[in-house]
C-alpha cells in the first residue's frame, strides 16, 4: 500500500489539498471532510490515469510534520 502526503488549506470558500508527489493531483470542497473524499478518489483516478498512459508510479517521498515554536 502506497501513502501519499496530502496538503490540505484553508480557504474563503471551504478547503482545497494538494499531493505534492503528484503534480496536476488536486482538489477542492466546501468542508475538510468532503475534500478528504474528493482527494482520496482524485488520487485513485490520477494513478489509474498514468497506468493507461504508461507512465511510472511515483514514490512517495514527500515528509510532512509540525514545528512547535515558542509564542
Amino acid at each position: 500500500m502506497m501513502k501519499y502526503a496530502v496538503v490540505f488549506e484553508k480557504t474563503a470558500t471551504g478547503y482545497s489539498a494538494y499531493v505534492p508527489d503528484l503534480p496536476g493531483c488536486v482538489a477542492a470542497g466546501p468542508t475538510l471532510e468532503e475534500t478528504a473524499d474528493l482527494i482520496r478518489s482524485g488520487i485513485e483516478i490520477h494513478l489509474s490515469a498514468m497506468r493507461e498512459d504508461g507512465d511510472a508510479i511515483p514514490e512517495p517521498t514527500t515528509q510532512v510534520d509540525y514545528v512547535a515554536l515558542a509564542s
